[in-house]
C-alpha cells in the first residue's frame, strides 16, 4: 500500500535523478528557479513499503488574474518507478496530485506529459482530462542522437551547417565554460538576440539564478564563444539523465561572419555527449508537420520560424510531444480563461 509524502527538495532530487525519464523541468532546482520569479511550487510523492519514493510529481502554480485562483502546471511528469507501476498506483498518484492542486486554489491543472519515442509506452490519459490547444512549452522539437561518433553526428548534418561549424573552428575563436562573472556578457547577448529576432527574453537575474542553481551542481553549462575580447555567442545547456536540453542561446551583432553561434552549439553538443547524454533536445520549433516546416522555413521568420532555419541543419529528428491536457476543477473560471485566450489570439 503506497503512502502519501511531501518530499523535501533533496528527497525529490534523488528520485528524479534515478528515474529513466528524468527531466530538468521536474528537478527541484527548476522549482526553485520558477519560485523566484512568480510561480508557486509543490511536490507530491507516494512511497512504497520500503519508505522510498516510487511515484510523484512537481507542480507549479501561476496566479490567475482578478484573484481567481491559480493555474496548476505539471510539466514532463508525473514520474513513476517502472518496477512499481500499476493502474492502482497511477490512480492514487492522480488523486494526490488533484488534492494538492485544489489546496493551492487551482481552477484547473495543465499537464504536459512530454516527448515519448515510438519505442516507449505512452501514458494513459485519464478520462477527466481534455486536450488543450494552449501549451506552456513548445510542443515540437528537434532531437539529435548522440549515440553515434562525433564524425557520424557531423555527417548527418546538412552541408551548410557542417561547413559553418568547420569555419567557426578556424577563426581563432575561444570556446570555454563561463564563470559566474561572465553572466553579464551572456545576458547582454540575450538582450541583443531578443531585439534582433523580436522575441521576449528573461531579465538578467533569471539567468543568474539558473546559473547558480544548475551549473555548480554539474547539471548545466554556460558556454561562451569569444574572439579576441569580443563575445560572439553563448549557450546555456542543461542535462539530466540521458538527455540534454538547449534552452537558452544568444549571439551578438559583432563578427557574425565568424560563425561563433555554430561553434558554440557544437561545443554544447560535445559537452552533452562527454557527459554521457544520448539525446540532445534543441527545444522549440514551429508546431507544424515536417513537410510544412520544409516548405515554409525559407519564407517565414515569425515566432519560432526564425530559429527553425538554424535548428533544422543539425541532423536531428523532428518530433512532437503529446501536447497539453487540462483537468478542470472550476468550470466557470476555466471558461473565462478559455475566452481570454481566444480574445488574445
Amino acid at each position: 500500500m503506497s503512502q502519501f509524502l511531501t518530499p523535501t527538495a533533496a528527497q525529490w532530487e534523488s528520485f528524479v535523478a534515478a528515474h529513466p525519464r528524468a527531466h530538468i523541468l521536474q528537478q527541484s532546482a527548476w522549482g526553485e528557479l520558477k519560485a523566484a520569479f512568480g510561480w508557486g511550487v509543490a511536490r507530491v510523492a507516494l512511497t512504497g513499503s520500503s519508505g522510498h519514493i516510487i511515484a510523484g510529481a512537481q507542480l507549479l502554480f501561476r496566479a490567475l488574474p482578478f484573484r481567481l485562483g491559480t493555474m496548476a502546471y505539471l510539466p514532463m511528469g508525473p514520474l513513476i518507478n517502472p518496477a512499481a507501476a500499476s493502474p492502482q498506483l497511477e490512480s492514487s498518484l492522480w488523486s494526490a496530485i488533484h488534492t494538492v492542486a485544489r489546496q493551492h486554489r487551482a481552477a484547473f491543472l495543465k499537464w504536459e506529459p512530454g516527448i515519448f519515442q515510438p519505442s516507449e509506452p505512452a501514458p494513459v490519459i485519464p478520462s477527466t482530462f481534455r486536450h488543450s490547444p494552449q501549451t506552456v512549452q513548445p510542443p515540437n522539437t528537434v532531437l539529435i542522437d548522440l549515440t553515434a561518433s562525433e564524425d557520424d553526428i557531423l555527417a548527418r548534418m546538412n552541408q551548410g551547417t557542417r561547413r559553418k561549424i568547420r569555419q567557426s573552428l578556424k577563426n581563432d575563436i575561444t570556446y570555454r565554460p563561463a564563470a559566474a562573472a561572465d553572466l553579464p556578457r551572456f545576458t547582454g547577448m540575450m538582450h541583443t538576440t531578443g531585439q534582433r529576432n523580436d522575441f521576449g527574453v528573461h531579465e538578467p537575474a533569471y539567468y543568474q539564478r539558473a546559473y547558480d542553481l544548475f551549473v555548480p551542481q554539474g547539471d548545466a553549462a554556460l558556454i561562451l564563444a569569444e574572439h579576441e575580447t569580443d563575445p560572439l555567442a553563448g549557450i546555456m545547456v542543461f542535462a539530466k539523465g540521458s538527455t540534454a536540453w538547449y534552452l537558452y542561446g544568444a549571439s551578438s551583432n559583432t563578427k557574425r561572419n565568424l560563425m561563433g553561434a555554430y561553434g558554440v552549439q557544437w561545443a554544447a553538443i560535445q559537452w552533452a555527449k562527454q557527459r554521457g547524454c544520448t539525446t540532445y533536445d534543441m527545444w522549440g520549433i514551429p508546431d507544424e508537420d515536417p513537410a510544412t516546416l520544409e516548405a515554409q522555413f525559407e519564407s517565414r521568420s515569425d515566432g519560432l520560424w526564425g530559429v527553425y532555419g538554424f535548428k533544422r541543419g543539425w541532423g536531428g529528428q523532428v518530433i512532437r510531444s503529446l501536447g497539453a491536457f487540462d483537468h478542470v476543477y472550476n468550470p466557470l473560471i476555466y471558461a473565462a480563461y478559455q475566452a481570454a485566450l481566444r480574445l488574445r489570439a
